[in-house]
This record gives structure tokens, sequence and C-alpha cells, in this order.
């Protein structure tokens, strides 16, 4: 994101600059705790500064805009919807003893059972408006065979397959036809010869637009996890069902000035922005950081990662696209 706010910055500078003739006020809002939440950030800024935003009814920010190659056409995915957060706890418990004893039902044969379900275990399929809005303009720029197989992903009784069909393509796709789940912290014990009576596993959910919590934890239990586990909801972070494409035409537009090649699409983005906060305030957001990227290179493996970088060419061409966007949203808009 430091390379985002690099482009944003530089377009925002150029813009006042060169004195581009504006509409209205363009805000500018860099914050700092996204990965956190966006509690003391985005979130703090919809509830208690919310007068800021008056009038708003767009933004642009991560993720979205960077290249994606599939059978050699050049997409550039655009985000217009999340996932939402559903952070789960389950807690689990037995009795206790010591660990010379043997135990072979506590909670850690319990533990075992739960994360061998979450590995094995594949929710439902649900092909949402705002996959569908992305599959959809995916597959009519490909040829008849590909065309036709990208959009038997929107049919539940094919995805599976289509998805192993398409290797490592298909885990980009998997997690926008379904809810998901994560086991990614566990909490007991605290000696090494005493079995534990309790432990806490932590999951991050994400759920597709239009899901509750309530329907991931039946999900999760129709699909072989045991009742007796019980799940408790730390966090649930709602986003909006359908997505405001009013200004997706202009994104598009200017990717292909930028770039011939491009073609736009629109994302139903698996992980989770401060776009949520903004929503509330009825501000549709657009993940647009557009960079060209090696055909090679395995951009979603590189996030969050140790070795996390993009082209600085990359940074360039995304710096004069966003003020581009800056510049023709002045002339064509009245908000």
């Amino acid at each position: 994101m430091k390379g985002g706010v690099a482009m944003m910055l530089a377009a925002f500078l150029r813009a006042h600059a060169q004195r581009v003739e504006l509409q209205g006020d363009i805000i500018l809002a860099i914050v700092c705790d996204e990965e956190a939440g966006g509690d003391r950030g985005a979130s703090y800024l919809a509830d208690h500064h919310a007068h800021h935003f008056e009038g708003v009814r767009y933004a642009i920010g991560e993720f979205g805009g960077f290249s994606l190659q599939v059978s050699n056409r050049k997409f550039y995915p655009i985000m217009v919807a999340e996932k939402q957060i559903c952070w789960l706890r389950a807690t689990l418990r037995s009795e206790g003893g010591h660990g010379s004893l043997g135990h072979t039902e506590g909670c850690m044969a319990q533990l075992g059972d739960l994360l061998q379900a979450l590995n094995e275990i594949k929710l439902p399929v649900h092909a949402t408006p705002a996959a569908a809005y992305m599959i959809e303009s995916m597959a009519a720029a490909l040829p008849m065979v590909q065309r036709l197989l990208l959009r038997g992903l929107l049919r539940p009784r094919m995805s599976n397959i289509i998805l192993k069909l398409m290797g490592d393509k298909g885990r980009l796709f998997q997690p926008l036809l379904r809810n998901t789940v994560s086991a990614t912290i566990v909490r007991g014990g605290e000696k090494i010869n005493v079995h534990p009576s309790e432990i806490i596993v932590e999951l991050d959910g994400r759920l597709l637009p239009g899901f509750t919590p309530a329907q991931l934890i039946e999900e999760l239990h129709e699909q072989s996890v045991h009742r007796n586990v019980m799940f408790e909801l730390i966090r649930h972070d709602a986003c909006p069902t359908s997505p405001d494409m009013g200004m997706f035409g202009l994104l598009s537009d200017v990717l292909r000035e930028a770039d011939p090649d491009a073609v736009p699409v629109p994302m139903l983005l698996p992980g989770g922005t401060d776009a949520r906060h903004f929503a509330r305030l009825g501000i549709q957001t657009y993940g647009f950081l557009p960079m060209p990227l090696p055909d090679d290179m395995k951009f979603s493996e590189l996030i969050h990662a140790a070795d996390e970088r993009v082209p600085v060419n990359a940074i360039h061409f995304g710096a004069r696209a966003i003020y581009q966007v800056i510049e023709k949203y002045g002339q064509s808009h009245s908000n």
C-alpha cells in the first residue's frame, strides 16, 4: 500500500500544481491501521467525522487495477465489492489430567478433529452478483472454450470440477464462490506434562456479500464440523450487497488509454479493505491502483510476503492513471 499512497499523493500534487478544474472537493485520506481493522482510522473517520464526507459518492483505494494474464489476455481487475470479515472463536473443553496417563478423547483430540475438518471441507458454492459481474466480464473477452469453462464456475454442480481443471488459476476464483474460514490462532496448555482442559481456536472467516455469520456457522456444521463445537462471533464487518458501478466506465476508459491491451473487469475481492467503513456513509470505493505487472509475476503470492514488491515503472503508471481519473472526473461529473 505504500506504493499506492505514493501514486495517490503524486497525482494529488500534480492536479494541484496544474490547477485542474474540479466540480467539487477531492479528499486525500491516509490512515495507518487498515491492517489492524481500521478502528482508529477509516472506521473512526466514518463514525466521528462523517461531516467531512458529505456529498462524496465515490472513492478509489486498494486493492485492484493490477494486470492479470489469462489466456493471452491482459485483464485489469478493478475491485467493486469485497467479502465481509467474520472472525469466530471456538472453545474446546474436556477433563484435564497428567500427561503421563495418556488422554485420547481430550480437547487436543477435538482440536485435531476440528483442524482436519476445516482443512478437508468445501463449503457450498454461491454465485453472487458481484462474482457473476467479474466472471461474466472476463469470459466475454476469452475464446469460446475458455469462455464456456469460466462461465461454468457460476453453476454450483460444475464449479468444483472446473476449479480443479484450472490448476493454479483456480485458486484465484475459489474464494469468490464460497464462504471461507481458516484457523489462524490456537491457544491452550500451560505445562508440558499436563493435558489442557481448554483450547481456544480463532478463525478468520470471510463471507460473500449478502451472507450472515449465522449462515456461515450453519454451513460449517452441515459440512462435518461437529455440532458440539460452539462458535462465538468475535467481529463482523458488513459490506454492501450490490456495488454502485457508476464510476466503473471512467476507470475502464483511463486504463484502456494507458494500456491499449487492457481488459478492465469488475472484481470481487476475497479480502477486506477500508472500503467497508466508508460504505457506511454511502460511498462506493473502487480498488484502483493501476500496475502493469510482468506476466510471470505471482502477485497474489507476494502480498504480505517477505519479498513483497512491485516494479518501479508500475508506480509511475499508476500515478499517471490516477491523475487522469482526477482530471476526467472533474470534466464529466458534477459530484
